[in-house]
This record gives structure tokens, C-alpha cells and sequence, in this order.
């Protein structure tokens, strides 16, 4: 799962997904990280209009905003499942619940101001 690096809501959301992530499914990487650019996904990150981007290892397939969002419930199993869904929403409203979101990411309420992902358990699914 690649995210913005640089977006404190976003490390919030990253540290809650491996927290749910019981079976060490998903592996974390910043959009604005080696591993994104030898990718090619740091466009991703560039700009207000970040979003989060998923790669499924299996198969190479690739989700963006709320499908990526689902995917991720279905990977982490358990209640996350459950986000499946949500699926019966057309994308294009997802997609615009999830910009309307992304768009106010860094001036959210109860959010820290600086990204902190050092959990133990995380930093071993964090790559570069």
C-alpha cells in the first residue's frame, strides 16, 4: 500500500490499517519513496489531489481511491471485510466521498501535525 508520506491523517490511517492487519498481509511504502518512484506511482503523491494506491502482489493489479479502500478491507479480513460493501455504491460517488476527504486531509480536526509511524510492528511492514 503506497500513501502520502508527507500527510499526518494519512500516517494515522496507515498505523490503523496495520493495527488491523492481524495476518501481515499489506506492506506500507510513501508515494514519495524509492520504491514508488521505481514504480512510477510518485505522481500520485504530487499535488492537493493525493490519493492512496494500492498494488495487489499476486496478479500486479493496481486499485486507486475507494477501490483501493475496498480492497484493503478484503485483504485485512475480519470487520474489514465488511467495507465489500460499500462496493454496491457507483465508484464515482466513493471516488468523490473519498476526494472530498483527501481534499481536507491536512486540516482535519484532531489530527497531529507531523507524521509518526514508529510502531514497532508497522516499521516492519514499511518499506522505502
Amino acid at each position: 500500500m503506497f500513501f502520502d508520506g508527507d500527510c499526518a491523517f494519512c500516517s494515522a490511517a496507515i498505523r490503523r490499517v496495520n493495527r488491523l492487519d492481524r495476518r501481515g498481509r499489506i506492506d506500507f511504502a510513501p508515494l514519495q519513496g524509492k520504491l514508488a518512484a521505481q514504480l512510477g506511482l510518485g505522481d500520485h503523491a504530487s499535488g492537493t489531489r493525493g490519493t492512496i494506491v494500492l498494488l495487489r502482489e499476486p496478479d500486479g493489479r493496481m486499485f486507486l481511491r475507494s477501490d483501493a479502500i475496498l480492497e484493503i478491507g478484503s485483504a485485512i479480513g475480519g470487520a474489514g471485510r465488511y467495507l465489500r460493501w460499500l462496493a454496491v455504491i457507483p465508484r464515482a460517488w466513493r471516488d468523490m466521498a473519498y476526494q472530498f476527504i483527501a481534499d481536507r486531509r491536512h486540516s482535519l480536526p484532531g489530527i497531529a501535525s507531523t507524521c509518526k509511524l514508529a510502531d514497532e510492528r508497522l516499521l516492519k511492514h514499511l518499506r522505502e
